[in-house]
């Protein structure tokens, strides 16, 4: 590594756009921790980035799991005692191999659990290797399709579709986008979330039975340019539709909804909540 290069994690990085962000960031010297819940893909893609004369090492873990979450933020604070960059990529869609509603193992609705609540502990346990950084950035790759969530019916124990539990979980990254950039201020961290592009030719994608419509070329590229573009310098609690700054659902404004939000989030992670810990 040289003095420019970072040390960057992506999740669900074995397949789809977060393997494309993967190979492309490893080319320019930084050392890319790989992410995903497959043994042999990832060490697939950590051969193929290496044979390009890259740098990369593969953890796995299962996003269905917080403990697995839990180890995953152990392994990784052992290995590096800083993190330049943290992209929270890795995701399920609307159906593809859990067709209906199904419990994470802790027992929550699973597409909330991995789309959104793996990365809340995550970055959370994260964030002193990324406050060790001198600049650091966390991408928290969201979606278009979002919807209100409702906190009385947050699990979706009645009315669910996968459609709404997806929805859901992408607003929820983006409400946690907002709330952490506020709690973190002028630090040395940059938080934003996007939507990288409509209906990548991903294999979540095809597993959900929908016509691809972007590449994940496209995809990568809007994520790059949050993860390590001079252009994004700055920028902090934003949400951007591809490249731009966009409009995210009304309930991402909404502070009583984004204090529900995070109060719900440290009780189902158990985390101690600093901002209450500081009052």
């Amino acid at each position: 590594m040289t003095d420019e290069s970072k040390i960057i994690l992506i999740t669900g990085s074995t397949d789809g756009v977060g393997r494309k962000v993967a190979e492309r960031l490893a080319v320019s010297g930084n050392k890319i921790l790989i992410h995903g819940r497959n043994h042999q893909r990832g060490e697939d893609v950590v051969q193929f980035i290496r044979n390009q004369g890259g740098d990369a090492t593969f953890f796995h873990a299962d996003f269905s799991s917080l403990d697995g979450v839990r180890q995953l933020a152990a392994e990784v604070r052992q290995e590096h005692s800083k993190l330049d960059v943290l992209i929270n990529n890795a995701g399920i869609g609307v159906s593809g191999n859990w067709p209906g509603r199904t419990e994470s193992v802790d027992g929550f609705e699973l597409r909330f659990a991995v789309n959104y609540l793996a990365s809340f502990l995550l970055t959370r346990l994260l964030l002193p290797a990324l406050l060790s950084a001198e600049k650091a950035r966390i991408v928290n790759v969201s979606s278009a399709g979002q919807q209100e969530i409702d906190f009385e019916n947050i699990m979706l124990t009645h009315h669910y579709s996968g459609e709404r539990a997806y929805c859901q979980s992408k607003l929820a990254l983006i409400l946690f986008t907002c709330d952490l950039a506020l709690e973190l201020g002028n630090s040395n961290i940059a938080v934003n979330a996007l939507h990288p592009a409509t209906y990548m030719n991903t294999s979540m994608v095809k597993n959900d039975g929908m016509p691809a419509l972007s590449s994940v070329e496209e995809g990568a590229d809007a994520i790059l340019q949050l993860a390590i573009s001079p252009s994004a310098e700055g920028q902090t609690g934003l949400y951007f539709d591809r490249f731009l700054p966009g409009h995210p659902h009304r309930q991402a404004f909404d502070m009583a909804a984004r204090t529900a939000l995070r109060a719900t989030s440290f009780v189902l992670t158990n985390l101690q909540d600093p901002m209450q810990q500081q009052g």
